[in-house]
């Protein structure tokens, strides 16, 4: 339990509820990093397991590969990403970008400032 409280969270306070609600910061970077994981051509987080580990693993692993910085209303994201072989880097990471924006936003309704994306690796054993 005193891990739990040592969590970054973040309050989101909405009027005329009973009452708050927080958000760890982990849990933003395990939306970020799932959402990442669906764009078809990556092929996983940087540093992290594919996504048919997730299942066996939990989903805590997937926010490895993923920094995030909240502010009261903003998140800033940082991704680390694993690519497949034979896939157009700027037409994949525009689209991670804009799915792990609308991820986060619809999901904990923060808005995203940015989500900036850095290539670690491209998979070559598995071709398009």
């Amino acid at each position: 339990m005193a891990e739990t409280e040592n969590r970054s969270t973040h309050k989101v306070y909405e009027k005329d509820k009973l009452g708050e609600v927080q958000i760890a910061d982990e849990v933003v970077a395990i939306i970020a990093g799932l959402a990442a994981t669906e764009v078809d051509g990556v092929d996983s987080m940087a540093g992290n397991i594919t996504n048919e580990l997730v299942g066996k693993l939990g989903m805590k692993n997937l926010s490895k590969g993923v920094k995030v910085d909240v502010t009261e209303e903003h998140v800033s994201v940082d991704l680390s990403l694993n690519l497949k072989y034979g896939y157009n880097i700027p037409d994949v990471s525009e689209k991670v970008q804009d799915r792990v924006k609308s991820a986060i936003e619809n999901m904990t309704g923060l808005s995203v400032l940015d989500v900036n994306i850095r290539i670690a690796s491209v998979n070559m054993s598995e071709g398009k």
